[in-house]
């Protein structure tokens, strides 16, 4: 007999609903499960396992109601919506899929960067709205080379950053809490590598640990000049601290993937030309999806045949 598990969020390919209702017997829902749900309840008892995405998790409320619970399997690499200290007390398994995700996001984070440098959207515009043969004033952008990059979270994905970065001639510096590789490019704190820096991308992980770490002092030290890439999550920007200093100037430009209010966005972002927006698009290619429902079902696979987890979450 099959395993039952819960199927959460809405980012499912066809392949990988294949391949997990193969191995698994599946029960889809969209979004969160509402636990007080009749039709939910009579299988909460049942599941064993979790497939989720980043950005859905697994709420306290949930994890309540399904007593047999063994794993959780993320679709993705942030665990800021699972909550690790509750699933730990009962010894649930959380798995997530690393790596296979790195270069596709670091690529969108340098994209972004760019679009953002450049002003590329404004200049799409300009051709667009034939403004081009008026002659229409245009603000000239910035230059890449001999400027300082800061990247705000230095693992896998702020490495592949960097690494990319400095191919334009860009100087790279960095912060985290913790020691970390090059400790030479490492600044003493975050508002040290904003001070330092001409651009600042972020790429910590979400969580009670960031919420809010980048705010109005650290826009202030970028300066008028700067532009500021997030590519890790909403909750880690103070956002209406990052509009107001949008808006009067005192933070040049930002390339923003992510937000607080998830896919809320503020009418002022959307209104500024000095901002490029994209739809929480960083791992959105064909070849990282696929290898992360690949990885995210080897998982699930994995402990339910008692064999070693490919990727833990410790």
């Amino acid at each position: 007999m099959k395993p039952e598990i819960l199927v959460l969020g809405s980012v499912w390919s066809a392949e990988v609903r294949e391949r997990v209702e193969a191995a698994f017997a599946c029960h889809f829902m969209p979004g969160v499960a509402d636990a007080n749900d009749a039709n939910f309840a009579s299988i909460a008892a049942r599941i064993r396992g979790v497939l989720t995405t980043g950005t859905v998790g697994i709420t306290p409320q949930l994890l309540a109601s399904l007593p047999a619970l063994e794993i959780v399997t993320v679709h993705g690499v942030g665990v800021d919506a699972v909550p690790l200290d509750l699933l730990a007390a009962r010894g649930i398994h959380v798995t997530n899929t690393p790596d296979v995700l790195t270069d596709d996001v670091a690529d969108f984070a340098v994209l972004l960067l760019l679009a953002a440098v450049r002003r590329l959207p404004l200049l799409d515009r300009y051709v667009r709205d034939a403004r081009w043969p008026a002659k229409a004033p245009l603000t000239q952008a910035r230059s890449l080379r001999g400027k300082v990059a800061g990247i705000v979270g230095f693992g896998r994905i702020g490495q592949a950053v960097a690494s990319r970065l400095q191919g334009f001639g860009i100087e790279i510096r960095y912060y985290q809490r913790s020691a970390g590789p090059a400790p030479e490019k490492r600044s003493d704190s975050l508002l040290a590598l904003a001070q330092e820096s001409d651009m600042l991308v972020l790429c910590m992980p979400g969580g009670s640990d960031t919420t809010r770490m980048v705010g109005a002092e650290v826009f202030e030290a970028l300066g008028p000049d700067a532009t500021l890439v997030n590519i890790a999550r909403g909750s880690v920007l103070d956002q209406a601290a990052l509009i107001a200093a949008l808006e009067s100037g005192r933070l040049g430009a930002a390339g923003l993937d992510v937000f607080e209010h998830e896919p809320q966005v503020p009418a002022a972002l959307r209104a500024m030309d000095n901002v490029v927006l994209t739809p929480h698009v960083g791992s959105f290619t064909v070849e990282a999806r696929r290898a992360m429902g690949r990885l995210a079902l080897d998982n699930l696979v994995a402990h339910f045949a008692g064999a070693p987890l490919p990727t833990p979450v410790k």
